[in-house]
């Protein structure tokens, strides 16, 4: 059984939902719903229509993708013979760059989506990555 720290996956997938209120919030909220082609009307209308499905999915999936970091710290840790913050970044970092790119990339390729959007949207998830894969790899 690989060891991992449940109460570490939490709280970096804690971290990761509060980054991004604040991202798509007052960080980048406005021009983000600019780039995605959403209105005020429309995320109205989103949320008369019942959010708690929505969150509760982002919730779970956010859990998982902290889930799998702590897996893939483990390998930094034992293989790579890294620890710490830069065990952590280095972890966030790689599963960034193999896995959020070139998957992301499709929103504009094929979505008609602007580099905007995708700048936007992508560095979220590398500050996610970034901010769960130090507290993963601090809280032992």
């Amino acid at each position: 059984m690989i060891p991992i720290n449940l109460l570490a996956v939490i709280g970096a997938a804690a971290a990761a939902i509060v980054l991004g209120f604040l991202w798509y919030g007052p960080v980048f909220g406005k021009k983000w719903m600019q780039e995605a082609g959403l209105t005020e009307e429309k995320l109205n209308a989103a949320k008369a229509k019942g959010m708690g499905k929505t969150y509760t999915i982002m919730v779970v999936s956010t859990l998982i993708m902290s889930y799998v970091l702590a897996h893939s710290l483990l390998f930094a840790n034992t293989y790579l013979n890294t620890s710490g913050v830069s065990a952590g970044l280095q972890a966030g970092f790689w599963n960034w760059l193999g896995y959020v790119v070139p998957v992301s990339l499709g929103a504009v390729l094929w979505d008609g989506k602007s580099w905007t959007y995708w700048f936007i949207t992508a560095g979220y998830y590398l500050a996610s990555l970034l901010a769960m894969g130090v507290i993963l790899a601090l809280w032992v």
